[in-house]
């Protein structure tokens, strides 16, 4: 009994000891439980534990700016706001840059805890701009134009009336700017968010009720900055947004209010507000009084500060607050509210204006005054919302420069975080522009010296268009410090244009004849005079036959002096020769018949410019280029050479093969339409040759297209339907052989087989083209030889090799600069025929004036990307050699002779103009050149029938000194030009009339102005 009794008190013991156990679990859980309980409501009401740990992170979170690119750094990829500032599209913008010659100056640095925070989507903590956009400095440094968007803002907190931050706190975060809890974190409203959640719970379970929001400023703030589309599309992104918030927050410290302070702050300056019409995005509410309302954003925040307003009616300052409570609730649905909602905005704003009396923050004065106020808005059809931009050439041209470079929009252009500093001289700009507009009147017309025989009356001044470019030589490229004219409008005559600039033309033919010079010195000179007497060289070759003799006779075979008795070579000016050119026969003539009985050097022909010595010159350029390949000239050997066939098929494929690729380079990487627009823009336009192309390449095309392409293309030109229908039939697929095809349109067959490949054929080589064109290649030579008579055949050869000899040329000006991807295959190319562009002209003379070294043309030298940000990217331009397109001795050759024409020639208006401070002349060189551009139509025996006249032009390309060169153009557009008869003294008598204004800058021992510019 008693064992019995023993054992079970023994086993009693360890169940009353679980049971103690367990109740001591069960408590520990509930004292821990209430202590977390505890922390959640102190930590809740106070942050303390939230404030160190983020704060103490935040400190982590930094960028350093560091020499180059950087590899530490991550650029957003999506947010309205990182998409506005441009910092969405830096990583494009920086490879276009590093394409054009550009190279990464300094760029931010992340920290590595910054890298990977960024890594995780988040949005990084910075102060962000509240305002900014482009600013463009200019080479000085100075800014002359700024875009600030948005235009109206507050520029600090403390410059927000009361009343305006108590409506917005009342209205959207009641409890913000509370300084009961210095360490609060503005991301997070814990009761607002609680119910946030409770209300999406219940509308997961279907239940009913209305939901609540959750976000806080602060995380509004996130959303429709850096989320995308603006958007809270998940609860991921919500989560991002309050994290991203509290991380910003803290960023400055615990202490939290000044960091609250910039939340509200910033949400006043960027709260999106729809886009209006004519306008665009509106942000901040600055910009919404003013675009929506019209109001004065200045008077309304006078009217609300209690300081300043105590003399205005309770009117004026009810409608005042109306129109600030009305934003702050249009932020909720501003594409609504701002535009059909209005009715449904105005009773919010009722309630809202009676729930502020109720609460004590207005008086009932003032809340009977606002909404007794009605708000007018803007009817944007009478009274548009329009900023005013600068419009003047230097500016649009920038812009234009700046919006190609990064590939943006001006509406995107203006509102990136991007200051760019440009090469322009912007007083220097501002007085030349103003000196243009004034030729307009007669009194300064003739106080300049412009009226005149050859030159202008006192009614035809304002008819007149003026455009100028003045460039300097830098290390860093050739640098644009004056681009502007008359016209106040986007196009530029100087550098836009494709116009015929006359004599301009023949500083190109005596650049391509010394250089032919050089070359043939460089292969001859050094042989003894019994192995130049050995050379054989074909009688037409005149340039390599006076060169072999010159060194045979000279003891001195310096190549300047070789040069100098080139330009002294003598030319006739007799205009009674008809030359064969362009497929027929043409004569050309002096501008003064005086010149005709003249035989004249190459050096006397440039000063005075004489026509005829230059179109004699060309002819000898072009049977250079013809002879110097044996091949070439064999195609007009023996018919009955028996080796002439096998030589025929080889010459054909390697000259195929050569001409090809050429024509590959010049249509490469372009769309059909860009393509075929080249190949047009190249082709003297008549409804024959217009009719061979379009048959060839589009032989589908209906006649109703081929109609309209004929029309287009010769405006002027009366052809009825009749003549249409035939040009479509005769020149229809099959009728004619591609080499006859080619000679029609005087193009170079394969070019034509080519571009017709190009445009039927998806992703090409060359390679495929090659192979795909064996048979033409043998065709368009082969055909040479089938002719019946000799003299038929024998001029269409002399045209193909014409043809061929003008590719050779084009190669040469397009070394030095020269713009457009064909010349007419004609000898009156030395008179203009094949047009230019008058700024490509003036980079012709700076490579001259610098000895022959090319560099490229310079106008956007620094941009700043997104400064005191951790996106910050500078990019400066790469440092370059320059590139040598052109031997010393001849630039220097040419820089002599151009300064002739100044000294004798006919831009000496201009001899002795440039005088410097201490009395020392400054060096001058030009040409000139007019373009009387017309429509003729010739009758059968070869007269002019009709004549109608497209544009005049007088072109003047300088330079001055050893460091400025340029171009200035007069221009009168349309039928209008038949009414003058100005010549290229017009440009040389501006010019003139600006040697005041330019010698401050020009003159180097005047420190104010020629060291302007860094």
């Amino acid at each position: 009994m008693d064992n019995t009794q023993d054992n079970a008190e023994q086993a009693s013991i360890p169940v009353q000891s679980q049971y103690s156990i367990g109740k001591i679990i069960k408590l520990l859980f509930i004292v821990l439980s209430l202590l977390v309980a505890v922390m959640v409501i102190y930590e809740t009401k106070t942050s303390h534990f939230q404030s160190e740990f983020i704060s103490n992170y935040a400190r982590t979170l930094t960028y350093e700016v560091k020499e180059g690119p950087s590899d530490s750094i991550v650029f957003p990829n999506q947010g309205p706001f990182d998409q506005r500032l441009g910092y969405v599209k830096l990583p494009m913008i920086q490879s276009r840059l590093l394409e054009r010659g550009y190279e990464v100056a300094q760029q931010a640095h992340f920290s590595p805890a910054l890298l990977h925070y960024a890594n995780q989507g988040l949005f990084l903590p910075y102060t962000e701009k509240v305002q900014t956009g482009l600013t463009l400095q200019d080479c000085s440094g100075a800014p002359f134009y700024r875009y600030n968007y948005p235009y109206h803002y507050y520029p600090s907190f403390d410059q927000v009336p009361p009343l305006v931050i108590k409506s917005l706190l009342f209205i959207e975060n009641k409890h913000l700017l509370s300084s009961e809890n210095p360490l609060a974190n503005p991301a997070v409203d814990w009761p607002r968010f609680a119910m946030a959640a409770f209300t999406q719970v219940t509308k997961a379970l279907g239940l009913p009720g209305q939901s609540a929001g959750g976000s806080t400023l602060a995380t509004q703030v996130e959303k429709y900055r850096h989320s995308e589309d603006g958007l809270t599309d998940s609860p991921t992104e919500k989560i991002r947004q309050m994290v991203s918030a509290s991380v910003r927050s803290y960023h400055l410290g615990p202490n939290t209010l000044a960091a609250r302070k910039l939340v509200v702050w910033a949400y006043l300056n960027s709260v999106p507000l729809s886009a209006a019409p004519g306008y665009g995005e509106v942000h901040g509410v600055g910009d919404g009084l003013w675009v929506w309302f019209g109001a004065d954003v200045a008077e309304v925040n006078r009217l609300l500060d209690p300081s300043k307003n105590q003399d205005d009616t309770l009117k004026d300052i009810g409608l005042a607050l109306r129109q600030i409570v009305s934003l702050m609730i249009a932020h909720r649905r501003p594409s609504y509210y701002l535009t059909s909602g209005r009715e449904d905005l105005s009773r919010l704003t009722d309630s809202y204006l009676r729930i502020f009396m109720q609460q004590g923050m207005i008086s009932g004065q003032l809340m009977a005054a606002a909404l007794e106020a009605k708000i007018n808005y803007r009817d944007f059809k009478k009274n548009p919302a329009l900023m005013r931009i600068e419009s003047s050439k230097g500016l649009q041209l920038t812009r234009t420069r700046l919006s190609q470079l990064l590939g943006s929009q001006f509406y995107d252009l203006d509102r990136m975080d991007l200051s760019a500093n440009t090469s322009l001289n912007i007083p220097l700009q501002r007085d030349v522009s103003s000196y243009l507009a004034q030729l307009a009147k007669p009194e300064f017309a003739q106080q300049i010296g412009l009226l005149g025989n050859r030159l202008l009356t006192s009614e035809k001044t304002a008819d007149v268009n003026y455009s100028f470019t003045l460039m300097q030589q830098s290390e860093q490229g050739f640098k644009v410090r004056v681009q502007t004219d008359n016209t106040n409008q986007p196009f530029d005559i100087n550098e836009g244009s494709k116009l015929e600039l006359g004599s301009t033309a023949k500083i190109r033919v005596l650049t391509t004849y010394l250089e032919i010079i050089a070359e043939l010195h460089e292969t001859y000179a050094d042989l003894n005079d019994i192995s130049l007497r050995k050379i054989s060289i074909p009688k037409q070759d005149i340039l390599s036959r006076w060169a072999v003799d010159y060194l045979s006779k000279s003891k001195d075979r310096d190549l300047s002096k070789m040069l100098n008795a080139a330009l002294e070579r003598k030319y006739s000016a007799n205009p009674n020769e008809r030359f064969f050119t362009g497929g027929g026969m043409h004569s050309f003539n002096n501008f003064s018949a005086k010149d005709n009985q003249r035989h004249a050097t190459m050096i006397d022909s440039l000063r005075e410019s004489l026509n005829l010595p230059f179109v004699r010159l060309m002819r000898d350029i072009v049977r250079y280029s013809t002879y110097k390949d044996e091949n070439r000239t064999r195609l007009l050997e023996d018919d009955k050479n028996p080796q002439r066939q096998e030589y025929l098929s080889r010459f054909a494929d390697r000259e195929g093969k050569t001409f090809l690729r050429r024509f590959w380079q010049k249509y490469t990487g372009k769309s059909d339409a860009e393509q075929f627009d080249i190949f047009l823009n190249g082709l003297k336009q008549t409804p024959a040759r217009l009719a061979a192309v379009h048959r060839y390449i589009l032989p589908h095309a209906s006649q109703a297209e081929f109609n309209a392409f004929i029309l287009q293309r010769l405006p002027n030109k009366e052809l009825d339907n009749k003549t249409l229908v035939q040009l479509y039939k005769r020149y229809s697929p099959g009728q004619y052989s591609l080499p006859d095809q080619g000679y029609i349109a005087r193009v170079h067959p394969l070019e034509l087989w080519l571009l017709g490949y190009l445009m039927q054929t998806d992703n090409v080589t060359l390679s495929d083209a090659i192979a795909a064109s064996q048979v033409q290649r043998q065709e368009v030579y082969g055909w040479l030889f089938k002719t019946r008579h000799r003299t038929a055949r024998d001029s269409r050869i002399r045209t193909m090799l014409e043809v061929e000899a003008f590719l050779d040329i084009h190669q040469r000006w397009a070394k030095v600069g020269y713009p457009f991807d064909h010349l007419v295959p004609s000898l009156a190319t030395a008179l203009g025929s094949s047009g230019d562009r008058p700024v490509a002209l003036a980079t012709l003379l700076g490579i001259i004036q610098n000895g022959g070294i090319k560099y490229p043309t310079q106008r956007i030298e620094k941009l700043a990307f997104a400064d005191d940000t951790p996106y910050q990217s500078h990019y400066n331009p790469k440092p370059i050699a320059g590139e040598r397109v052109m031997r010393i001795e001849v630039a220097q050759a040419l820089k002599n002779a151009l300064a002739e024409v100044v000294n004798a020639g006919t831009a000496r208006r201009l001899a002795g103009a440039f005088t410097q401070a201490d009395g020392e002349l400054l060096t001058v060189g030009a040409k000139t050149g007019t373009g009387d551009n017309r429509i003729e139509t010739f009758g059968r025996g070869g007269q002019v029938t009709s004549s109608v006249a497209r544009n005049r032009t007088a072109t003047l390309v300088f330079y001055i000194g050893d460091d400025y060169f340029g171009t200035l153009t007069a221009y009168v557009p349309g039928s209008a030009s038949d009414n003058f008869t100005f010549t290229s003294a017009l440009p040389v008598q501006v010019l003139k009339g600006m040697v005041p204004m330019l010698m401050p800058y020009l003159d180097k021992s005047i420190a104010n102005g020629a060291h302007y510019c860094h």
